[in-house]
């Protein structure tokens, strides 16, 4: 990420003309877009998660941003602007997801309170597949919580997400292998 401002020896027409390529689909643009705001985005990040969430709440932010180009107005503001408002919605949803996890630890813990030595078992089990999970990509994390907590199919949650189906089953996939191995599980 380059250091600076975004707006270091930048004229408000070049940075119109970013903007507009940008919107148009040019991967030179992306590339200039992430090069000139990345540090901006972290920067962002950075004031309310730790340093490795913030870089992945920076990737989500550019991949959201170039999933969503078209929607750039530059009439209606420059691309800090927009980029901080992505910035913005990455954060609350990051927020509302350790939140949702963070009450699915504690109602697993409170359900078990006084059980017996298999139920201990399979609370502890729990407890190491929370931990696995913790150690996914926010996407991976949140596409399988929809599918084994919420039991949403690969489809719904294609449609709720909007990441292709074939993405969600491959990263489903991948998440399982990590888990298992996250985990110690061994099939036999």
């Amino acid at each position: 990420m380059a250091s600076g401002t975004p707006y270091d020896d930048t004229t408000t027409a070049e940075l119109d003309d970013l903007g507009a390529r940008f919107s148009e689909g040019s991967e030179a643009a992306l590339r200039e877009v992430y090069d000139r705001f990345g540090s901006f985005v972290f920067s962002l990040c950075r004031r309310s998660v730790d340093e490795a969430t913030a870089a992945d709440v920076t990737q989500e932010v550019f991949v959201a941003a170039w999933r969503n180009r078209s929607r750039y107005d530059a009439e209606r503001g420059g691309l800090a602007p927009w980029l901080a408002g992505i910035t913005r919605n990455k954060l609350i949803d990051t927020y509302r997801s350790a939140e949702r996890e963070s009450k699915r630890v504690e109602r697993v813990r409170k359900s078990h309170s006084g059980a017996s030595g298999a139920e201990l078992e399979d609370v502890s089990l729990r407890m190491l597949l929370v931990d696995a999970l913790e150690t996914l990509p926010e996407r991976a994390r949140s596409i399988v919580t929809m599918a084994f907590f919420d039991e949403l199919t690969h489809v719904e949650i294609a449609a709720q997400t909007g990441i292709p189906l074939g993405t969600v089953k491959s990263d489903i996939r991948r998440s399982l292998d990590r888990l298992r191995h996250g985990i110690g599980y061994v099939d036999v």
